[in-house]
């Protein structure tokens, strides 16, 4: 069965997850959710891609005020947050789910972003840094993933091109890196798309989102 959207998940926070979403929403004309927002200042990651791409955005369901894990904030505002609690929005789009920070992220004491993305029934994304590093943060990613049942699609590399890395990733993790980003400037819609449409074919084939 054809799947309604796909999860993009990181190896760490700031790995370039809201850009590469922003990519994939306009390569396979998709909309947009962040489940769980953990700060919104000077802007939410909602608010990056919408310019970005103008495509349809769902709003989150959770927003914390404060930049922390989830787990952590949600205390703050006296929340609990339960994978179990999320559903994905109707649309008649793909949708494009971003992750908070990286794939064993509390939601709770004792739920992750991983358990999120099981409850959703989504395959999922890996985005990684290409830099020194990498290889163990994205084989470590894709391991917890896999052992919880989770459909890992592939890597996404975000920064300068590394021939090797990529190479022991694909060996080592055992999955495709579907695409590569490189550090886009100016970051504006127009890079975006440009990346997008030069990737679409094999983000398409990754995702099953045609």
């Amino acid at each position: 069965m054809t799947p309604r959207g796909i999860f993009v998940t990181g190896t760490d926070t700031d790995v370039g997850k809201t850009v590469v979403s922003a990519g994939l929403c306009l390569a396979l004309d998709g909309d947009y959710w962040k489940p769980v927002q953990a700060g919104h200042d000077p802007a939410t990651d909602q608010d990056t891609v919408a310019v970005l791409t103008g495509a349809h955005i769902h709003p989150s369901a959770v927003v914390l005020s404060r930049p922390r894990s989830p787990h952590e904030g949600a205390v703050y505002e006296n929340i609990r947050i339960e994978a179990g609690a999320f559903a994905l929005p109707a649309s008649d789009r793909p949708i494009v789910v971003e992750g908070a920070g990286g794939a064993l992220v509390p939601l709770n004491e004792c739920e992750t972003v991983a358990d999120l993305i099981r409850w959703l029934g989504l395959p999922c994304l890996v985005v990684a840094r290409s830099g020194l590093g990498t290889i163990n943060h994205t084989c470590l990613t894709v391991e917890a993933l896999r052992r919880r049942g989770i459909d890992v699609r592939g890597a996404i590399l975000n920064g300068p091109h590394d021939s090797d890395n990529r190479r022991s990733i694909e060996h080592f993790a055992r999955v495709p890196v579907i695409a590569e980003m490189p550090k886009l400037a100016p970051l504006d819609r127009v890079a975006v798309s440009r990346w997008a449409k030069s990737n679409a074919a094999a983000l398409r084939e990754a995702t099953d989102l045609v």
